[in-house]
């Protein structure tokens, strides 16, 4: 089995929203077989919190020159788009 693939979740205070989200993208990438480890953080704190991540899962606006995949989206919140925010983690993980 590969390696789970790092998921950074970052939101305002890294408290109630990230849980939200770090907890559907772990629950949606198991159901497509795709192993996950999230993590959460303050979007302030990003920078610090990269080693060894692969994909940037936020639902704030941050710095675009982070080298890695940044996914900003309020869908997990909204349920408007999700589906689609899915596949574009899903492929974002795949191509890491």
């Amino acid at each position: 089995m590969s390696q789970p693939k790092v998921v950074l979740v970052a939101c305002g205070t890294a408290i109630a929203t990230s849980t939200v989200v770090a907890k559907g993208i772990e629950e949606a990438m198991r159901e497509r077989g795709i192993p996950v480890v999230t993590r959460q953080c303050k979007a302030a704190e990003i920078r610090n919190r990269l080693n060894g991540v692969d994909l940037v899962v936020t639902t704030t606006p941050v710095p675009a020159d982070l080298g890695v995949p940044v996914i900003q989206t309020l869908a997990f919140l909204t349920g408007i788009g999700k589906e689609e925010v899915l596949k574009q983690i899903e492929d974002a993980l795949k191509e890491s």
